[in-house]
């Protein structure tokens, strides 16, 4: 699912953080890639021209194999080393989360069926699309297949991505979910395993540079993302990216918006029995006898209007405002973004072998149904790729010099020369300008 509206929010108000690459420029880089979520990619777009997923003769879904061969290789004949991250075992926190998936999947189902009695090739597609689920199989296919090709495969997805760009074993990790960057993740590229045919380039999304364009530390950056809806936690209705980054400013983090929130809805929840005893109690007597109608010319007092409730005051949070719900645990959930459950990177080795030529034809050709001739020609480009060296990056021979200390009332310069926070990672593609426009006068 990812991390709702924050591609918009860094979008908006960090635009540094975002750049956008021809693959051809990221030769040299090695990448941690999602394994699930490309899974998850080649299942709904790598399809036949009817829309139904790709089979062999024996009725067997290959859609994922292929994407997995050629896709590769693509990113390989580009000079990128990939490793692919598979899920490990889901924390309890996103089982909730799994089921209510699972649930939507059987409800797309139903819908499916019915678009094929009474509806259109496309809506008959477009269910068919949202009932795709990866199963074990197809990740112990995909593993087995990258084995044959030479390609690493370790496990737990967007954490271990994270952990493995966070601790220098590659230059970034590659998903398309945000809740890569709230792992920790340094660099993060999405649309890296899309099909060359779209024309789509490669987003890269700076942490460093988000978090100083929406002026936050990593810690509130991490409460951010679970406001905004997260994969362990349901959203907070009400609250869109505007009004939960507005709240995190003014109360500093997660903590603090609880319990503000929290005492909202206490003061409205007062305010709603005050009105609803009023309007139960009993308009007053009075023992004075009051005269016959027939006798005098005064009217009755007219009722006072009844007073608006304030609920459903809120513009856009829907009749009942913002509400919390009841079993909302964030702190576990921040928890798990800051410690998750992976290896840390010095205990992950990251090998790239000759792929096993025999092998991917006993496997793709006579085992799933694909083309012997392209599977070879497949395979020889793998071997090719992986065993040339490749030219260096430009950017590598170069390191930053440590900013000296300087002296605030002398500094004339303003903040403009003061962008560098943190320690510059080997390889950063910002390195060759800034050694080119830092010159020291003698």
């Amino acid at each position: 699912m990812g991390i709702k509206g924050l591609t918009g929010l860094i979008s908006e108000l960090a635009p540094a953080a975002i750049r956008e690459h021809d693959i051809k420029t990221l030769f040299g880089r090695k990448v941690a890639i999602d394994a699930s979520m490309s899974i998850y990619q080649f299942l709904i777009a790598v399809r036949q021209k009817d829309g139904e997923l790709l089979t062999n003769d024996a009725g067997e879904t290959t859609s994922h194999l292929m994407g997995f061969f050629y896709r590769t290789i693509r990113i390989v004949e580009n000079g990128i080393k990939p490793a692919y991250v598979f899920d490990g075992k889901p924390p309890e926190m996103k089982k909730g989360v799994l089921s209510k998936r699972f649930e939507r999947r059987e409800e797309a189902k139903e819908e499916g069926e019915e678009a094929k009695e009474t509806g259109t090739a496309e809506d008959i597609d477009r269910f068919s699309r949202r009932t795709v689920k990866v199963t074990k199989e197809h990740n112990e296919e995909c593993r087995k297949l990258l084995k044959l090709m030479g390609i690493p495969a370790p496990s737990e997805a967007e954490a271990q991505c994270a952990e493995l760009a966070r601790g220098g074993k590659v230059y970034a990790a590659g998903s398309e979910d945000m809740d890569t960057l709230t792992f920790s993740a340094p660099i993060l590229f999405r649309h890296l395993t899309f099909s060359e045919a779209k024309k789509q380039p490669i987003s890269e999304i700076n942490l460093q540079a988000a978090l100083d364009g929406l002026a936050m530390d990593m810690s509130q950056f991490i409460d951010l993302c679970i406001l905004l809806g997260c994969d362990y936690l349901e959203p907070i209705k009400g609250i869109g990216p505007k009004t939960a980054l507005k709240l995190i400013r003014e109360y500093k983090d997660l903590k603090g918006v609880v319990a503000h929130l929290r005492e909202k809805e206490a003061e409205k929840a007062a305010v709603a029995k005050s009105e609803d005893e009023s309007e139960a109690e009993p308009a007053p007597t009075s023992d004075v006898e009051q005269p016959d109608d027939s006798e005098g010319e005064e009217e009755a007092p007219k009722p006072k209007p009844k007073r608006k409730s304030a609920k459903g005051k809120g513009k856009g949070k829907g009749k009942g405002g913002v509400r919390i719900p009841e079993d909302w645990p964030w702190e576990q959930a921040k928890e798990l973004f800051l410690k998750p459950d992976v290896l840390s990177a010095d205990q992950v080795e990251l090998e790239w072998k000759n792929p096993d030529i025999e092998g991917l034809v006993q496997f793709l050709v006579t085992e799933k149904g694909f083309s012997e001739e392209r599977v070879r020609k497949g395979a020889e480009k793998l071997q090719k790729f992986l065993n040339s060296k490749q030219q260096g990056r430009l950017d590598g021979f170069f390191s930053v010099k440590p900013k000296e200390k300087t002296d605030p009332k002398k500094d004339t310069k303003g903040k403009a020369d003061a962008k560098g926070k943190g320690t510059k990672r080997k390889g950063d593609d910002k390195a060759e300008s800034s050694t080119k426009t830092k010159k020291t006068k003698k």
